[in-house]
C-alpha cells in the first residue's frame, strides 16, 4: 500500500489459490521474493534477477499481501491503530521488493521480454490495488481508527498516518456500493493497460529513430558533442559516422550548436512528433481513452472532473482553480519575455543575412548567439569545466556542508548494470543509507532524469535505513574521455539529487510517511531548493575544474553566468507552463470528446502561445500525465514547488552565512527535509519560514515584474 512504481497480482485468482505457489517460491525458487540480505541492512539482489521470474513473483507477492490484508480485516479484536493501521504498514513487504526490482528493469533495462511482462502485469496490479482499497471489512476498521484518532492517545505522526490511510481509501472508492466498486475496478484495470501502451509507444519512438550523420553534417558542433555522437554510432555498428538519438539529452545539444538548419529542423520535428506520427505507435487514440476513463472515474467518485479529484485533499493547492490562478499569474510575464527574446534572436539572424524567420528549431541556436552577444558568454567556454563526475563530487560535498553527510564508494553490493555505482552515506559514524547512480543513456532506458527510492526509511518495528537512486541519460563518451555536460544538465543533476537528499534525511517512524512521500505539489520543493548550491563559489571553485588542466573555472566566467541568470527565462518558463496549462485544461474538460492534437493547438492559440517554441512535453509524448496517474492534473506542481523553493532560498540569502548558514541549514533539515509527510506541508513551511510562501521571490529570480 506504499507508493509502488509497479506491483501486480491477478484479480481473477484468489489469494487462497495462490498461497501454495507463494510458499513454494518463497523457499528459494524465485529470488525476487526473498528478503534482501547482505550488508547495510540488506540490498537488492540484482545479480540474481531473471526476467522470467517477474510474473510468478508478482502473482505470489500479491497473494501473500491479500492474505495479510484479509487477516487484518478479519481480526476479531476491536480495531486499534496497532492492529489495523500499523498492521497495514507491515503488510506487502514482499510486494514492495518485487515492485522495486521490476520498476528498475522496466524503466532502465527494458527488453521485448520485459515489455511483454509489463503489458500483462500492470492491469493486474490495478485490480489488486482495488481489492485492498475496496475491502469493506478492512475499511470499517480503518474508519473506526480514523474516527477515534484524536481521542485515543495517538501521537501526532500516528494521527496523520491514520488520516492519510483513511483518505486514500475514500478517494479510491471505499464508500461506494458494490456495483460502483466493480465499475471503478474495471476503469482502473483499463487505465493501467493504456498507461502501458502509451509508455511503450513513446519508448519505441525514442528507440527506433536515429539520425546518422557524415562529417559534412557536423558544422558548429563542439568536440565533445561530436565525440559522444561518434560513440553512439559506433555502439550501433556504424563506426565512422555520428548519431543523434531521439532523446532530449542528445537532441538539445544538436539544436543548440548545429549550423545546419535543415538538420536542426529534421531533428526537432522527429523529437517533437514522438507519439504523433499516425503509425502503430501513435498515442492520440490512447490519450482519448485515458481521458474518457478518468472523467468516468471522477464522476463515479463524486467529483466534477479528474482535476478536482486529483487535487482534493491530496495537494497544497487544494483545487484546480488555485493551481490555474498561480499559472496565469506568471504566464503573461513569461510570454512577454519570449517576444523580447525572439526579437533579439531575429535581429541577429537578420544581421547575419540568414534570411529566416525564427522557428522552433532555431530557438536554442540563436539564443546561444544572443547569450554570446549580450553577456560575452559562450557556454562552450563553460562546458570544459563541467565534468559529470566532478559535479557529482560537488553534490556530495554540498550535502556534507548542509546535512553532515559523507559519501563512501562501495563495491560489495550487486548492481543492475555495469554503469551503476554505489555509495554508502554516513553522518559521522552513523550509516544513513545507500545512494545508487545510473548516469548513462542506453537502449531500453526511458529518457530524462529521475530519483527512485529502492527502500524507505523507518523506525517502526525496528530501524530500516533508506536506499535511493539517481538516474540520468548522459551520452557515454569514448573510453578515457570525460563526460562534459551543459549548465542545464548540471542544474538537473543537483535537482534530482535534492530528491535523494529528501529520502536520505528522512527521520520518521512509518515508511508510508518517509522522505518524498508527500503531496505532489510539494515533492519538488526540496529538489528545487538544492539547485541553489550549484552556482555558489564554494562548489564551483572546488568542482568546476577544467578537464585538461584541472584549474577551477575563472571567476570572470562565473560572474558572466551569474549576470546571465535571467537569460532565456521566457523560453524556459513558457515551454514548461504551456505543458502545465494544457495538462490542467485537458483534465478540466470532463467527458468532452477531445482530439488531442486539435485541443492542444486550439488551447495554446487561446493562451497566445508564441509560435517560435513548443510545449516542453507535447500531448502525445506527455509521459508525466499519460504513462500513469502520477502527475495528471499535477504538472503545475513544478511551478507551485519552485515558488516555495525560491522563497526558501531567499531566506538563506538573507541569513548571516548565506547559502551555507548553519542555522538555516539546521532549520531546513528539522522543519522540511527530515519530517517527510508527518506534518501538513503548509504547516511545515510556516515552521521553517515563519510565514506562507510569497511568489515575489520566484518573479524576481526570473527577472519578471513583481507588480
Amino acid at each position: 500500500m506504499r507508493r509502488r512504481t509497479f506491483l501486480a497480482a491477478s484479480a481473477a485468482t484468489t489469494a487462497a489459490s495462490l498461497l501454495p505457489q507463494a510458499a513454494a517460491l518463497a523457499e528459494g525458487a524465485n529470488p525476487l521474493l526473498a528478503p534482501w540480505t547482505g550488508p547495510y541492512g540488506g540490498v537488492p539482489p540484482f545479480d540474481k534477477v531473471r526476467v522470467a521470474d517477474f510474473a510468478a513473483a508478482a502473482e505470489a507477492a500479491m497473494a501473500q499481501e491479500l492474505a495479510e490484508v484479509d487477516a487484518i480485516a478479519a481480526n476479531p479484536a476491536p480495531p486499534t491503530f496497532e492492529n489495523t493501521i500499523g498492521a497495514l504498514e507491515q503488510s506487502g513487504k514482499t510486494g514492495d521488493r518485487v515492485a522495486t526490482i521490476y520498476s528498475i528493469w522496466s524503466g532502465t533495462l527494458s527488453t521485448p521480454e520485459v515489455r511483454e511482462a509489463d503489458k500483462a502485469l500492470r492491469p493486474k496490479y490495478a485490480f489488486h490495488q482495488d481489492k485492498i482499497l475496496q475491502n469493506a471489512k478492512l475499511f470499517q476498521r480503518v474508519d473506526a481508527v480514523y474516527q477515534a484518532r484524536e481521542t485515543s492517545g495517538l501521537s501526532p505522526e500516528a494521527q496523520r498516518l491514520t488520516m492519510i490511510r483513511w483518505n486514500n481509501f475514500v478517494r479510491n472508492g471505499a464508500r461506494l456500493d458494490a456495483d460502483a466498486k466493480k465499475q471503478l475496478a474495471a476503469i482502473n484495470f483499463q487505465l493501467a493497460a493504456y498507461f502501458t501502451i502509451f509508455n511503450q509507444n513513446l519508448l519505441a519512438d525514442e528507440t527506433d529513430y536515429v539520425l546518422y550523420l557524415k562529417e559534412a553534417d557536423l558544422a558548429g558542433l563542439p568536440a565533445d558533442v561530436r565525440g559522444a555522437a561518434a560513440e553512439v554510432a559506433k555502439s550501433k555498428g556504424r563506426a565512422g559516422e555520428w548519431a543523434v538519438l531521439n532523446t532530449r539529452s542528445s537532441v538539445d545539444p544538436f539544436l543548440t550548436y548545429s549550423d545546419r538548419r535543415d538538420l536542426r529542423e529534421q531533428v526537432w520535428k522527429t523529437f517533437y512528433n514522438r507519439g504523433d506520427n499516425g503509425d502503430k505507435h501513435d498515442n492520440n487514440a490512447v490519450i482519448q481513452k485515458i481521458l474518457k476513463l478518468r472523467a468516468q472515474r471522477a464522476a463515479l467518485l463524486g467529483f466534477p472532473t479528474h482535476a478536482h479529484w486529483r487535487l482534493a485533499n491530496n495537494s497544497m493547492a487544494g483545487t484546480p482553480e488555485a493551481a490555474m490562478a498561480l499559472m496565469m499569474r506568471v504566464w503573461p510575464s513569461a510570454i512577454a519575455r519570449v517576444h523580447e527574446e525572439v526579437a533579439e534572436m531575429q535581429a541577429i539572424a537578420d544581421k547575419e543575412g540568414a534570411g529566416v524567420k525564427i522557428a522552433p528549431w532555431d530557438y536554442r541556436y540563436y539564443a546561444e548567439k544572443v547569450r554570446t552577444a549580450r553577456y560575452a558568454l559562450d557556454m562552450n567556454e563553460v562546458k570544459p569545466y563541467l565534468q559529470m563526475h566532478k559535479l557529482r563530487e560537488g553534490m556530495h560535498w554540498a550535502a556534507g556542508q548542509l546535512y553532515g553527510f559523507s559519501f563512501h564508494p562501495v563495491t560489495d553490493v550487486p548492481v543492475q548494470h555495469p554503469d551503476v555505482t554505489v555509495w554508502e552515506v554516513r553522518r559521522g559514524p552513523e550509516h544513513v543509507g545507500l545512494w545508487y547512480f545510473d548516469p548513462y543513456a542506453r537502449a531500453g532506458k526511458r529518457s530524462g532524469a529521475w530519483m527512485q527510492a529502492y527502500r524507505n526509511q523507518q523506525t517502526y518495528k525496528g530501524k530500516v535505513t533508506t536506499i535511493v537512486s539517481n538516474n540520468a541519460n548522459f551520452v557515454k563518451p569514448a573510453p578515457g574521455d570525460p563526460v562534459l555536460i551543459s549548465w542545464d544538465d548540471a542544474e538537473t543533476m543537483f535537482h534530482e539529487f535534492g530528491h535523494a537528499l529528501h529520502g536520505l534525511n528522512s527521520a520518521v517512524t512509518y515508511p508510508s510517511l518517509a522522505g518524498t512521500q508527500v503531496f505532489r505539489d510539494y515533492v519538488e520543493f526540496p529538489s528545487q531548493v538544492n539547485e541553489a548550491w550549484l552556482p555558489t563559489h564554494e562548489v564551483l571553485s572546488r568542482f568546476a575544474v577544467h578537464y585538461k588542466t584541472g584549474k577551477p573555472i575563472p571567476q570572470a566566467l562565473v560572474d558572466k553566468i551569474a549576470k546571465a541568470h535571467t537569460f532565456r527565462q521566457g523560453f524556459d518558463v513558457t515551454e514548461y507552463l504551456a505543458s502545465a496549462l494544457i495538462d490542467m485544461k485537458l483534465h478540466l474538460a470532463g467527458d468532452a470528446d477531445i482530439d488531442p492534437d486539435a485541443f492542444e493547438r486550439d488551447e495554446l492559440a487561446k493562451l497566445g502561445m508564441p509560435s517560435e517554441l513548443p510545449m516542453r512535453h507535447r500531448t502525445p509524448q506527455f509521459q508525466h500525465i499519460f504513462a500513469s496517474d502520477s502527475y495528471s492534473a499535477g504538472y503545475y506542481s513544478y511551478l507551485w514547488a519552485e515558488v516555495i523553493a525560491l522563497d526558501a532560498v531567499e531566506a538563506f540569502k538573507q541569513a548571516p552565512g548565506g547559502l551555507y548558514d548553519k542555522a538555516m541549514a539546521r532549520k531546513l533539515h528539522d522543519d522540511i527535509m527530515s519530517v517527510g509527510n508527518t506534518i501538513d506541508p503548509a504547516v511545515a513551511y510556516r515552521n521553517f519560514r515563519g510565514r506562507d510562501p510569497d511568489v515575489g521571490a520566484y518573479l524576481r529570480d526570473k527577472g519578471f515584474p513583481v507588480a
